[in-house]
């Protein structure tokens, strides 16, 4: 026998400002249902949800659940006025004597039920909403953007939770490797229509790409016959005029039908700039370490970063990720160890609190009010990698219209926010990019582009993220934080690191198991190597040579100034020549220079 649906919506239409946001929309979530909810940010996959929730009103049809069905609803910023703590909120629903629940779901989630809503941040508050949620195990589940601000660790046991649940659940999700373990349908919102897919989210870029591909040809079809039926209108109409109405009609209607097709978005014209090349060596950190009180953030750690390097930091919210990333952009010092910076380094810092973003100002104030980006006596202008722009033009760029210019930050939405905050980033030229958790809240494609430039880009990147396909995709290196202030360094991205680490475990086991070997006391001066100084010529050149390295770095931006005349080959091709010869030469003795820096460093430090 055939089990009623646990929720039906029949021929919904909605509008909000004048503007269709559905219109005959119709759809059914089964018993068992585990559903990927799919489409570009502003689609409106928020707003379908809450209209599957019962909190929002459409303009016509119904919603159907069936008696003795309930319905959860977990929102990206839920409200909690009336709530003193994190756990009241999360228990609100709960019967007396079932704290148990909110307490089971918070050490999985790793947020504390004691914690004021007055002092939680976005992230806590997000959190205790999904623990609600998890806690009250409704028959249907409905998540929005559930991973956001969640570790790894977090994801995982959430998707575990999920796995093993008998409920049906409909999921908001731009975290790929997420949709990929748990959903075995689709439902895609493009352009005001869901269309649904009985396959996980494993298959639909390959089925949105179909869709799409089958809908430019039968554009392209339509808009032929209307240039053959326009043509036949005006060559042939005047000889059998009443006989040929009904073609006139037809013609009418076609253009009509094609007018009505609403045009795709498309992507956001993102671009990196890359700035002046920076040295070989990047960052090099030697031995340091940090500590606050009696908590130990990081134990003493080695790294060299290098031009071109990807580099990831994994590892729970809290263990240090985003102080390891200060100490080595020099913004905090260490208690220990040095921080060395090479030559030429032209930072831009994505910061996962959106602290450069004012909520009070309008999206036009935050990029002409910007110093870096002000146009000296235009108002409407910015300054886009080095070209002044109009700041309408900018945003459209980033897939924001005329409206929203003047518009409050505070009314963006999540991904919106994304989008003007790398608006911002990519306004500069840059050769160290610092991505403090760029991907939360951006859309697939959005990820995609970004993902396409971190390729194209000719700098180093340094990168904080959750999103395990992601660092699969961008990570060359990944610096694990595993807590204890233990810090380790794995070639490649994510699934490299799981890879190398199960292979470790088994060695550290078995090392740890074999029985300890007795001290034996050492006489420390006979023992201790040669040391392996400098002589007094090399430790001479060492000092000369970050002086030599900026100067050779400056008649290189000199040179490449003169080069990038358009004109300068056909007017001076003498000068031409023998600046290219120059760059050439101080191209190569930069590079020995900075070789032969290293090569000195390493010795002195041996």
């Amino acid at each position: 026998m055939a089990r009623a649906p646990l929720l039906q919506l029949n021929d919904i239409s909605l509008t909000f400002g004048g503007d269709p946001v559905f219109s005959g929309l119709s759809l059914v979530v089964q018993p068992g249902d585990r559903v990927a909810l799919v489409g570009r940010n502003g689609s409106g996959k928020s707003t379908l949800m809450k209209v599957m929730a019962g909190l929002v009103e459409p303009d016509t049809g119904e919603r159907v659940v069936p008696p003795g069905i309930s319905v959860g609803y977990m929102e990206q910023e839920p409200d909690m006025a009336g709530f003193a703590t994190l756990g009241d909120y999360a228990a609100s629903a709960l019967e007396p004597g079932e704290m148990y629940r909110v307490e089971m779901a918070g050490e999985g989630l790793k947020f504390d039920p004691a914690r004021p809503v007055a002092t939680a941040s976005g992230g806590e508050r997000r959190r205790a909403a999904l623990a609600k949620l998890m806690a009250e195990a409704p028959d249907l589940m409905l998540l929005d953007e559930p991973t956001n601000h969640l570790d790894i660790q977090a994801i995982r046991w959430l998707e575990n939770e999920l796995k093993q649940t008998r409920a049906g659940f409909v999921l908001i999700s731009h975290d790929r490797a997420f949709l990929r373990a748990l959903t075995r349908a689709t439902l895609w919102i493009d352009r005001g229509a869901v269309r649904r897919r009985e396959e996980g989210f494993e298959g639909f870029e390959a089925w949105r790409d179909k869709v799409w591909e089958e809908e430019d040809t039968a554009r392209h079809k339509l808009d032929r016959k209307i240039k053959a039926e326009a043509r036949w209108a005006v060559e042939g109409i005047s000889a059998r005029r009443k006989r040929n109405q009904g073609r006139v009609r037809a013609l009418q209607e076609l253009r009509a039908d094609r007018a009505a097709q609403i045009k795709r978005q498309g992507t956001a014209a993102m671009e990196l700039a890359d700035g002046p090349k920076s040295g070989r060596k990047v960052i090099e950190a030697n031995g340091i370490s940090k500590a606050y009180g009696e908590k130990v953030i990081l134990r003493p750690f080695d790294i060299r970063i290098l031009r071109g390097d990807r580099v990831a930091f994994v590892g729970p919210n809290g263990v240090g990720k985003t102080t390891l990333l200060k100490l080595l952009m020099k913004e905090i010092d260490p208690d220990t160890g040095t921080v060395t910076h090479g030559t030429n380094l032209v930072p831009a810092v994505f910061d996962q609190a959106r602290a450069q973003l004012d909520p009070d100002m309008t999206l036009w104030d935050s990029l002409t009010g910007d110093p870096d980006m002000r146009v000296s006596g235009k108002a409407d202008q910015v300054l886009v990698r080095g070209q002044p722009k109009h700041v309408v033009a900018y945003l459209k760029d980033f897939l924001f219209d005329d409206a929203q210019a003047r518009a409050p930050v505070r009314s963006l939405s999540g991904g919106e926010k994304a989008r003007l905050l790398l608006a911002k980033l990519m306004a500069r030229e840059s050769n160290l990019l610092v991505l403090d958790e760029p991907t939360n809240d951006l859309d697939i494609e959005t990820l995609d582009l970004l993902q396409e430039l971190l390729d194209d880009f000719d700098g180093t990147v340094l990168l904080v993220s959750h999103d395990r396909d992601f660092l699969d995709r961008v990570a060359t290196t990944t610096i694990a934080m595993e807590g204890d202030g233990r810090a380790t360094v794995y070639a490649g991205g994510w699934s490299d690191y799981q890879a190398q680490a199960q292979t470790a475990a088994p060695e550290e086991k078995a090392e740890k198991s074999k029985p300890k070997e007795p001290e034996v006391k050492r006489d420390s001066k006979k023992e201790k190597p040669a040391s392996q100084g400098l002589t007094f010529t090399e430790k001479h050149r060492l000092e000369a040579l970050p002086a030599e390295i900026d100067r050779l770095g400056a008649e290189i931006a000199k040179l490449e100034e003169l080069l990038a005349q358009p004109d300068l080959y056909t007017r001076e091709p003498v000068k031409f020549q023998k600046a290219t010869e120059a760059l050439v030469q101080r191209q190569t003795a930069l590079a020995n220079a900075e070789e032969e820096w290293l090569t000195l460093m390493e010795k002195a430090e041996a």
